[in-house]
């Protein structure tokens, strides 16, 4: 099976004490170059505990990965990271923002952990894309809701990466600024970026080309969209 995202079989059990919590229950979950996914489910489907490991944030007790064709079993911690800073740029719900730093300076945070330098263009160029050109020198506190967001949108691109992971990144935002954060992800898809969203929001869900809705830790269904 190809794809950029080839996860087969995955398992994946939390031990607390001597209890065992299976989250992942012999999923199987594909997603192609270029396509927005969305995942839905209840609280406790196990949404967070798949991307977590979609993005090699975790391991899987058991099943494979394949990530821009890259199998991902066996990997040392290293090389897990190298994977995901080479491929994926995360957002999560909380904007996780530098309160002392500037919009410009959030976003060029990844550049500076992978040692690059003489990044004013590419932050430039990130900063006209998630439309904050006239905002990179604010600091968090001075911005919106929906514009932290877009930091962290940004912090995600400057390294370029093919694939967006997104865990509920409109569910600190009401429902206008939401739709807004949704139609910068429809443009960074029309980019040729991939995009896997996980969202509580089933009119948002909707807008991507694919949804899957997750329950009990398995996949329960896969929807086609019309988008």
């Amino acid at each position: 099976m190809s794809g950029i995202i080839v996860a087969e079989n995955l398992c994946k059990v939390y031990r607390r004490g001597r209890e065992e919590i299976s989250a992942l229950k012999n999923v199987d979950f594909h997603v192609d170059e270029g396509e927005f996914v969305s995942i839905i489910g209840p609280s406790g489907s196990g949404k967070t505990a798949l991307l977590n490991v979609l993005g090699c944030l975790d391991t899987p007790t058991s099943g494979t990965l394949r990530l821009n064709g890259t199998e991902t079993r066996g990997m040392k911690e290293s090389e897990l990271v190298r994977l995901r800073r080479q491929n994926i740029g995360f957002v999560f719900q909380q904007f996780y923002l530098m309160p002392t730093l500037t919009a410009r300076e959030n976003i060029e945070l990844p550049l500076l952990f992978s040692r690059k330098t003489d990044n004013k263009k590419r932050i430039d160029e990130v900063l006209q894309m998630v439309g904050l050109s006239d905002r990179g020198d604010h600091l968090p506190e001075q911005l919106s809701g929906g514009e932290m967001q877009r930091v962290a949108i940004g912090r995600a691109l400057i390294n370029d990466p093919k694939i967006i992971l997104a865990d509920e990144p409109t569910g600190n935002l009401d429902s206008g600024t939401s739709g807004k954060i949704y139609e910068l992800f429809r443009k960074l898809n029309d980019q040729g970026r991939t995009l896997v969203v996980v969202t509580h929001n089933l009119e948002l869900a909707r807008q991507a080309h694919k949804m899957y809705t997750l329950r009990d830790g398995r996949i329960a269904g896969c929807e086609e969209m019309d988008y």
